[in-house]
């Protein structure tokens, strides 16, 4: 199968953005296995606020309040984060995973999930959700890239332009195969250099000016900010949610290096109840309640986001805001399975490439 066979392109001019999940790595608030009246989530960054006013923050107290139930939060990168379910297989700690795809399909494929279509599921599209009922998307998201504004008056148009020598000690991506976003990078990498050789080969060209590997994505967009790096990769919401506290903050959307339109894919944060949870009942009360229609009104003005179900129309500024960001990129759509299917393959070959 080729590289190229895992993207079946469905390019579309996108109105809108969407949402991530996450804070900072953080162990477990409290014993999962202890007490009734509590949850353990493990979820990707971008959503909880270093400053206690994210997405996730309302999300947990708004829901121990109307429920009693205590949320215990644990954080990590998307194929991290499944990789502790793995370990954790035979004394499950964890109720709910929230990560990003291909490891949500990573997930159900090494039977991780437990099959629940939580209410308001049925508002989620077909492509937004697992066929068989084992994780449905809880907001959308799409890959960007962030420049600092305050060096950069003008962000990079093409992948070609990242080459440029002003950028060598100020690039850096998050690591393939263990954050999200960075799996994301390659993913697009893949689709834009139509095939595994020409996109290697670049990011071997790339890695001149690339830092080093980071398991965070959220944790290079303050270095960003603050201009220790020029670029980095990251995904729309969290960005965006971001430029309260780090206004130096740009995204852009580089092009292929054809000079055509700049390109993205979506990126949803899809949710599961895990398989053998200890608070199984709990948890699919909390999955009820993320997509309950007034916590995914809350999705952009909030979180920064949009929301997955498609009876929700946002209008507050957030919600006009990520429009603009969006207007005029073309979407395409991965196939998930197929990608995840070959995603060991692919994370070989990058650290082939570039020596990681």
């Amino acid at each position: 199968m080729s590289a190229t066979s895992a993207f079946s392109v469905r390019s579309v001019t996108a109105a809108v953005a969407v949402l991530t999940l996450g804070a900072s790595l953080t162990g477990c608030a409290g014993s999962s296995s202890g007490g009734g009246q509590q949850i353990t989530v493990y979820s990707a960054d971008g959503l909880k606020s270093e400053t206690g006013d994210g997405f996730y923050d309302k999300v947990f107290k708004d829901f121990q309040s109307q429920t009693g139930i205590k949320v215990n939060y644990v954080e990590g990168g998307s194929g991290e984060m499944v990789q502790r379910l793995i370990r954790e297989r035979s004394n499950t700690q964890a109720d709910v995973v929230v990560t990003l795809p291909p490891f949500i399909q990573q997930a159900e494929q090494k039977g991780l999930l437990a099959k629940y279509a939580p209410a308001g599921s049925d508002q989620v599209s077909d492509i937004d959700k697992d066929a068989n009922g084992e994780w449905t998307s809880i907001v959308n998201n799409y890959l960007c890239f962030i420049y600092n504004k305050k060096q950069l008056p003008q962000p990079p148009k093409t992948w070609n332009d990242l080459l440029d020598a002003k950028f060598k000690g100020k690039l850096q991506y998050s690591t393939p195969g263990v954050a999200g976003d960075g799996t994301a990078v390659l993913v697009k990498a893949l689709h834009d250099f139509r095939g595994q050789p020409a996109a290697m080969a670049f990011l071997k060209k790339l890695q001149a000016n690339n830092v080093g590997p980071s398991k965070s994505t959220g944790a290079l967009a303050s270095k960003v900010d603050k201009g220790e790096l020029l670029v980095a990769n990251g995904d729309v919401q969290m960005n965006f949610a971001d430029m309260k506290s780090m206004p130096n903050q740009g995204i852009f959307f580089p092009a292929g290096n054809d000079g055509g339109q700049p390109s993205t894919f979506a990126l949803p944060y899809a949710a599961g109840l895990v398989k053998n949870a200890p608070h199984s009942e709990n948890a699919k009360k909390f999955l009820d309640f993320l997509l309950s229609k007034q916590v995914q009104q809350e999705v952009s003005s909030i979180g920064g986001g949009f929301s997955s179900r498609t009876d929700v129309d946002a209008t507050d500024k957030n919600a006009d805001a990520l429009k603009q960001i969006m207007s005029g990129v073309q979407v395409f759509q991965p196939d998930w399975n197929q990608v995840n299917s070959q995603l060991d393959s692919y994370v070989s070959a990058w650290q082939a490439a570039t020596g990681s």
